[in-house]
């Protein structure tokens, strides 16, 4: 892999032209101490790096066939006298096994690429009992969160983040050069305290995910037992009809698309909060709450959920003709039809009204695509910040529009028909257009050039009641200083 295919680390590189002492990265001989699954991944990706691998196992005859036929397998005394750069691919519990190599070890580097099963399992990071157990040792934490898929595979197809943390910049700078010639982006995260919380880094289950999927499927539940009560419970309790057949398809299509409307909605509100917050104490330095502030940081999550949630809608919104109570529907339909002798049902503004709001939402669906598209890291990467700018924000906004338009069309004059309000209950699609149209009315107010004009002069670091200094002359022809307030 070239060094041009690389992204740029945030670790410096030393200068090794004209001093013979400092090897380069590659071709360098580097020991794994270890004959597990990351321990193999991790000789393979280093092998093809171009360094030269000796691997210290206490069954070297065994292990052998497992490694590439060009590392040297050996004894662990026997590798670790031949590197002066050691990965230690083994668990917590069996650092102990190798203090009988204290005193081969000394001076040396350990690379400690392990996790723990927990979150804070031990007092003290592994990293750090590690370096406690061999003091004349300097450690470095650094390819835990890197799995052997990825070592296997290439930087290509997986992170190509590797976390760097030690006491030592020398042995950082060493080891950042190692990951950067392996393919990987070093990036230095401290000293040695910081390894407790790399170390926790591959234990957490999407950690940015959890509010927006709680936030989602509180939604869900919410729509979906509203719909439950108009569509199935009103008709059973009222006109004795049983409509239990509509849960699996018919009320969860009527919920999936409230759900993304909703969710796309929630990804502008709080700039719209933020943006009042900014005009009413008239600065943009004033820190946002702390709900406001997660929330801003989880509207990728939120808006991705919101375009699951209309794909699924898409899906089940095909399906429902393949139903066999739609079948029997139309069939029931065309007999009442014919026996009532009706031979022309076309209905103008019914036609238009579907026509309308299927194309609508087809192109809704195609803008929440491109959304979620350059959301992406390898797409954003590529994208200036003007570009992505525009995208998640101007064409975001234009997505909400259509949306709504698409959601009026499908309620149409429904809204007015008494016969809708079940149980006095709206029709759910009403409910889903209060936020919606709020986030709309609210950038109509902002794109005022009065109120633009006051937000933009704001995010630029103009303060209202910030007093700056001026000098006049005085009457005898000397100077004098004052105060005024910057939004006089």
């Amino acid at each position: 892999m070239s060094r041009g295919d690389m992204a740029k680390p945030l670790l410096g590189h030393r200068n090794t032209e004209g001093d013979p002492s400092i090897m380069p990265a590659a071709g360098r001989t580097i020991g794994v101490l270890g004959s597990g699954d990351f321990a193999r991944s991790l000789a393979i990706r280093l092998v093809c790096s171009g360094f030269k691998v000796v691997v210290g196992s206490r069954n070297p005859k065994r292990k052998a066939g497992l490694f590439p036929s060009a590392a040297e397998v050996t004894f662990q005394a026997e590798a670790v006298k031949k590197t002066d750069v050691i990965f230690v691919a083994v668990f917590r519990e069996h650092y102990s096994t190798l203090c009988d190599l204290a005193d081969v070890l000394a001076g040396k580097i350990l690379v400690d690429v392990s996790n723990n099963t927990k979150i804070n399992h031990h007092k003290e990071s592994n990293a750090e009992y590690l370096a406690s157990l061999f003091p004349a040792c300097t450690v470095v934490k650094g390819f835990n969160v890197v799995s052997a898929w990825t070592l296997q595979s290439g930087a290509r197809d997986g992170n190509k983040q590797v976390l760097i943390c030690s006491n030592n910049q020398e042995a950082k700078r060493t080891v950042a050069e190692i990951a950067q010639a392996m393919g990987f982006t070093p990036v230095d995260m401290g000293c040695m305290s910081s390894a407790c919380e790399i170390e926790n880094i591959p234990l957490r289950l999407l950690p940015a995910w959890k509010i927006p999927i709680f936030l989602a499927l509180g939604l869900f539940l919410c729509f979906f037992t509203y719909n439950l009560v108009r569509q199935v419970i009103h008709p059973y309790i009222r006109e004795q009809k049983n409509k239990f057949y509509k849960i699996p398809i018919e009320v969860v299509n009527t919920t999936l698309p409230c759900v993304a409307y909703v969710m796309l909605s929630l990804v502008y509100l709080p700039g719209v909060l933020a943006a009042c917050s900014q005009l009413y104490y008239g600065t943009k330095y004033r820190r946002f709450p702390d709900w406001l502030d997660q929330w801003l940081q989880h509207r990728k999550q939120i808006g991705l959920l919101s375009f699951f949630c209309a794909a699924l809608h898409a899906v089940y919104s095909l399906c429902l003709p393949m139903r066999r109570s739609h079948r029997y529907q139309l069939i029931e339909t065309a007999v009442k039809q014919a026996v009532e002798k009706k031979m022309n049902i076309w209905v103008e503004e019914e036609v238009w009204r579907m026509e309308i709001y299927i194309s609508v939402g087809i192109i809704a669906l195609g803008l929440l695509s491109l959304l979620a598209i350059t959301s992406l890291p390898s797409i954003a990467n590529s994208l200036n910040w003007r570009e992505f700018s525009f995208i998640q924000s101007t064409l975001g906004f234009i997505a909400l529009v259509i949306s709504t338009l698409h959601t009026l069309t499908y309620g149409w004059s429904r809204a007015f028909d008494e016969n809708q309000y079940k149980f006095y209950l709206p029709p759910t699609y009403t409910l889903t257009l209060l936020v919606p149209c709020t986030v709309i009315l609210a950038k109509v107010v902002f794109s005022l050039p009065c109120v633009q004009q006051r937000l933009l002069r704001i995010r630029r670091g103009w303060e209202k009641g910030r007093y700056v200094k001026f000098v006049l002359p005085s009457a005898t022809g000397e100077y004098s200083s004052g105060e005024t307030s910057s939004n006089v």
